[in-house]
């Protein structure tokens, strides 16, 4: 009779140290257990923990001006000599560093100086650009007989606050910039059609109100939707100038400028802007308000100037 195999216990790995020093972890009991944030399934929500890691970029349109500073004494150092083999007599300082800066055996040292924009005379932005061929227009920002109306207007990305290092211990936000425009007050208003019944004389003086007006508007960095939306149609849309010029020459004063959130916003972002004009005699206050979209880095418009009447 045939003896039935007997199978031999299966071995036992040996227990290490720290196996046998470790506590045993008790069984997880259902009321422990750790809930994880689930979609919503009927609306699409995301989880509050995943929604904010796809935040959207912190977009900037901002207008100031742009200065370069010296972050450590060897790049200033660095330049010295480089001037001193340029032939710059009768030139200005603000002459001579942008002829040694324009020229392209220096390129070396535009990229190492620091690039601030003051926005006010405040200290707001250092000055990145994204694209290395882009160093040209931080130069030509460099006026070579600068003006007090001289402005840029900067289209970029905000990004972290800047290291010590980076700028000679000015720590102020990184904007990353695509765009950069550069004028003074002056040519803007002069390249703003003027509307066939003002005289050059009104409208000049009633652009540059609007203008002074807008800069001027309490913390204006060109960070905020609001702002941004302000900023572009400043620079970019010359129907508000001649509302303006009308409005004047009607006796009113320009009262307010506004800006909202649009009852019109749904997957885009858009605010309205409003301008209010008061009549000096009457005091009665006529609104006029365009829409601009702002969801990306480039603000457009998306309602012309128009009456707005308040619901």
């Amino acid at each position: 009779m045939e003896q039935p195999e007997m199978k031999a216990p299966a071995a036992t790995p040996p227990i290490g140290v720290n196996d046998a020093l470790a506590p045993v972890a008790p069984a997880a009991s259902p009321a422990a257990a750790v809930l994880v944030p689930q979609a919503c399934p009927t609306c699409g929500t995301a989880p509050a923990s995943t929604a904010s890691a796809a935040t959207s970029p912190n977009y900037i349109y901002a207008i100031g001006r742009i200065e370069c500073r010296f972050p450590l004494p060897s790049v200033e150092k660095e330049f010295a000599q480089a001037t001193g083999r340029a032939e710059t007599s009768g030139l200005t300082d603000r002459q001579a560093v942008q002829k040694i800066l324009s020229q392209r055996q220096n390129r070396y040292l535009a990229r190492q100086l620091c690039w601030v924009m003051t926005i006010e005379g405040l200290e707001t932005y250092i000055l990145v650009p994204r694209d290395p061929a882009d160093l040209d227009l931080l130069i030509e920002a460099l006026r070579s007989t600068p003006s007090p109306t001289d402005l840029d207007c900067v289209i970029g990305v905000r990004g972290p606050i800047a290291p010590p290092e980076m700028c000679n211990g000015l720590m102020v936000p990184i904007v990353i910039f695509d765009q950069i425009y550069s004028f003074d007050r002056e040519a803007l208003i002069k390249a703003i059609p003027r509307p066939e019944k003002t005289a050059a004389k009104e409208f000049a003086p009633a652009a540059e109100e609007l203008f002074d007006r807008i800069m001027q508007m309490t913390d204006n960095a060109g960070a905020t939707d609001e702002h941004r939306a302000l900023n572009y149609l400043a620079v970019r849309y010359q129907a508000i100038y001649a509302n303006a010029a009308e409005a004047f020459a009607r006796n009113s004063s320009l009262s307010a400028v506004d800006i909202q959130s649009s009852s019109l916003s749904g997957t885009r972002k858009v605010v309205d802007v409003i301008f209010s004009y008061t009549n000096r005699n009457t005091d009665v206050t006529e609104k006029y308000f365009c829409r601009v979209d702002v969801t990306e880095q480039f603000p457009f418009l998306v309602t012309k100037l128009s009456p707005y009447y308040s619901r």
